[in-house]
């Protein structure tokens, strides 16, 4: 998630971004220069693997081409003008230096990239300076024992090396990492885990189980996970083969509501949860989620419907079938990274 909070004047800006139309199939955003502040949101795909940033101050969407063919999970670091992704089709992490150079499209090359350590990466966390890879492959090779893998790496010394892999008994898809605990979607159900102090307590191979899992009342199948200033986003992609089913949770005072809630029990809906569904939302797979809190927005990778999906909506808060404020064309959209330079 983003590491600076939005400021008015970006409310503003972004009032102009959600001037797209909702049933555009053009892939570019017209909005205003009202700020001068950089505001991006960067899209990972697993259609060509490249990544997409759609640039919010100045209206561009630039298209960085990468050796990859497939990739899932994108962080924009602004201390070091990176972005560090996970490719699918390499097996390995890609750090792209001096992202900001690159104005409109371009074809970049990686900086610095970690071993082939991968099998099956689906999302990426960072803190400080380790980046935490949570990976679905089936480590035992028996689909009746749900498993999945947690690589974390080390970023020093212009080097990403691999440092421990954590073993979980549930199979994974989306993560993020909140202070200094990791969230982590429990796949092919309607649960959220939390692992404790992550980093600094896990620091050699092993297995390990969730310091708390509990189920979501209203979601068939989480994915993907978002949290920005005390609010929680999770994605629900219902039935994997349908592409019309999708929807997005959103929960509120998220740390006191996950805290009320036994290891083991359901959050209930009522009262702690916004649902948003619907043919109007486009909503088939949403797979990744990002939200700013100071503008409410969420955006979504929807990567079924219509082929796949870059999603915006303003109006979350309203819940139930409401359109996207924006949506633009992604083939195979796998994942987000918001960022906000104020």
């Amino acid at each position: 998630m983003k590491k600076n909070a939005i400021q008015l004047g970006l409310a503003i800006t972004i009032g102009s971004f959600l001037m797209v139309s909702c049933d555009s199939d053009d892939d570019t955003v017209e909005m205003d220069q009202q700020d001068e502040q950089q505001v991006q949101l960067f899209a990972s795909n697993n259609s060509n693997g490249n990544v997409t940033v759609y640039d919010m101050t100045s209206g561009e969407v630039s298209t960085l081409t990468t050796t990859s063919t497939a990739a899932e999970g994108i962080y924009y670091d602004d201390d070091t003008d990176e972005i560090i992704q996970a490719s699918r089709s390499s097996n390995q992490l890609n750090a792209f230096a001096d992202v900001s150079t690159f104005l409109v499209d371009a074809t970049i090359t990686a900086s610095i990239s970690s071993s082939a350590d991968l099998e099956s990466p689906r999302d990426i966390a960072v803190d400080d300076d380790y980046i935490v890879v949570a990976d679905n492959a089936d480590v035992d090779g028996n689909a009746d024992t749900p498993d999945g893998r947690l690589f974390i790496y080390t970023r020093s010394n212009g080097e990403i090396s691999l440092r421990n892999v954590v073993t979980t008994d549930f199979a994974l898809w989306g993560i993020e990492i909140v202070g200094d605990d990791l969230y982590a979607v429990v796949d092919k159900t309607n649960e959220l885990a939390v692992y404790t102090d992550f980093v600094a307590t896990n620091t050699t191979t092993t297995a390990i189980s969730a310091s708390k899992r509990i189920a979501i009342e209203g979601i068939v199948r989480t994915h993907g996970l978002a949290y920005d200033n005390g609010t929680m986003i999770l994605t629900d992609v219902g039935d994997a083969a349908s592409d019309s089913d999708g929807a997005f949770h959103i929960i509120s005072d998220f740390d006191s509501k996950f805290g009320a809630v036994a290891n083991g029990e359901t959050m209930v809906v009522a009262n702690n949860q916004i649902r948003v569904a619907g043919a109007s939302t486009f909503l088939g797979n949403p797979v990744a989620a990002e939200y700013d809190a100071d503008s409410k927005m969420v955006f979504i990778a929807e990567a079924a419907n219509g082929g796949g999906r870059v999603l915006a909506f303003s109006n979350a808060n309203a819940g139930g079938d409401i359109a996207p404020s924006v949506n633009n064309s992604l083939a195979s959209a796998s994942s987000l990274y918001f960022y906000s330079s104020k």
